[in-house]
């Protein structure tokens, strides 16, 4: 039976591979010139740095799947982030987050007296709340909102507290305001604002704790060539340049694919471009339905002729008033007057992701999606004022040691495909999480599947190839 996958991401590219294993005939179709979606990389000659994903988290679900689909663990080289990174506040204070205990929890009674039990009794509830989650959420799909509607999900979702929101959770554990914000943060890893994502997105902060944060060394683009490696060794046809006009349903079967205007029979069909754009390639009977998208980002890449010895690989810089800053992102869409921003330095970690002597540097600054503001006219004065704060806090000489800059903003995204050139998809609001999200098997039609950042079980490398698993688990069932 032949498989047609729109998209070549890392989802599209390891459904592909799960499903070659399974024996089924396989062909990836991709619009761009290149293989990776979102995983690729920006450069030149000299430098080059991921373009977009760079913290790695779950370590073992990634090799465990990548292993699966054909990539053995020894081509994979992780390295450990210990410290895990710092969050440095508008004061001038940091925070630094270990995945050691005894060393976070010194680190907690230095900057926040008196909350280390506090801290030990989030460990604690999130602990179990995880193994539960996984279980519960991460390790199915919902066909149907009943499946997820049920008394021990609802049970496990009141016993949680997702309801509340991310921000509202973790004040329920931690008195100080600077604290919740340390583990509210990492909702924004994938494009929610902590304000707004449901409390069972703590389980990413939880995570680094639990597993840690990794780097794959080479950057998380080196991921693409083993990929595609594999995929030619397991027989899996990939065609460039080929874009998917439109899928084929004929009484709600799919068909096949319009490819480059001309029609491709296949016996079912994977799209893993952004779920939006599902809707108009098919002719449904369901009602269009409208998402909100992740925030936008505007990236910022330098290489620069210098080393920063005493930074980590991942530095937060957070604002005086982050709810200010995140209203301001995913509400009336104006671009942060005292934004947040990330910067990773690969080169802390491996000395060869630069020249000898020189860096890398990749700076991420959440920012509204969609087409309100115009990046052209404001990109410049925004980018300086970003790198002018990063610069007096701790990258000092950082513009004057400045060879290679390239900037994208979300009008690149869009132009991309990038759903309202959101970063991350669509948001990880509460009724755009769990059984809310779009499924692996969004439409009532016969062998027409999703899987990506979009689709459940969400955003981050590893549950999008958690997603690709349970995709090629369900199409062998119902091909079978």
């Amino acid at each position: 039976m032949e498989i047609g996958i729109v998209g070549a991401g890392v989802g599209g590219l390891t459904t592909a591979l799960l499903l070659a294993k399974q024996g089924y005939g396989v062909t990836v179709f991709e619009k761009e010139s290149f293989l990776g979606g979102r995983l690729t990389y920006q450069g030149n000659d000299r430098y080059r740095i991921d373009q977009g994903p760079t913290i790695v988290l779950l370590p073992e679900l990634l090799k465990e799947i990548l292993h699966d689909a054909g990539i053995p663990e020894e081509e994979l080289e992780l390295i450990p982030c210990e410290p895990l990174y710092d969050i440095h506040f508008h004061d001038g204070e940091t925070f630094t987050k270990y995945r050691d205990l005894p060393t976070q929890l010194r680190e907690v009674d230095r900057l926040f007296p008196g909350e280390s039990s506090n801290f030990l009794r989030y460990l604690s509830d999130m602990s179990r709340t995880y193994e539960l989650g996984m279980k519960a959420f991460l390790s199915k799909t919902f066909k149907r909102k009943r499946d997820f509607m049920t008394f021990e999900n609802m049970k496990l979702l009141a016993e949680s507290k997702a309801y509340k929101t991310l921000k509202n959770f973790n004040a329920s554990y931690f008195a100080d305001p600077k604290l919740q914000d340390a583990y509210s943060l990492q909702s924004l890893y994938i494009g929610g604002s902590p304000y707004e994502a449901p409390a069972l997105y703590g389980l990413v902060s939880y995570s680094e704790h639990a597993y840690g944060i990794w780097y794959l060394k080479g950057g998380y683009y080196s991921l693409v060539p083993l990929l595609e490696k594999a995929c030619k060794k397991a027989g899996v046809k990939i065609h460039l340049q080929a874009k998917v006009e439109k899928i084929k349903i004929e009484k709600a079967v799919c068909k096949g694919l319009v490819v480059n205007g001309k029609h491709v029979d296949c016996d079912a069909v994977v799209f893993n471009g952004d779920f939006p754009h599902l809707y108009p390639m098919v002719q449904v009977s369901e009602r269009e339905k409208k998402f909100k998208a992740s925030s936008g980002c505007v990236l910022i890449y330098l290489g620069v002729n210098k080393r920063f010895p005493n930074t980590k690989a991942h530095q937060f810089y957070l604002p005086e008033d982050f709810e200010k800053h995140m209203n301001q992102v995913s509400k009336s869409n104006q671009i942060p007057d005292d934004p947040s921003f990330y910067i990773f330095n690969p080169t802390a970690l491996d000395s060869e992701a630069a020249p000898p002597g020189e860096s890398v540097l990749y700076f991420l600054i959440p920012v509204p999606s969609g087409e309100e503001i115009n990046w052209e006219e404001e990109k410049a004065s925004f980018v300086e004022k970003v790198m002018k704060k990063a610069e007096e806090r701790h990258f000092a000489g950082l513009t004057s040691a400045i060879n290679w800059m390239e900037v994208r903003t979300p009008a690149d995204s869009l132009k991309d495909g990038l759903y309202q050139g959101g970063s991350f998809g669509i948001a990880p609001t509460l009724f755009q999480s769990g059984g809310f999200r779009p499924q692996i098997s969004p439409y009532k039609v016969d062998r027409l599947y999703s899987v990506g950042a979009s689709v459940h079980p969400g955003g981050g490398v590893p549950i999008v190839l958690q997603g690709a698993r349970m995709l090629s688990e369900l199409i062998n069932a119902d091909l079978a």
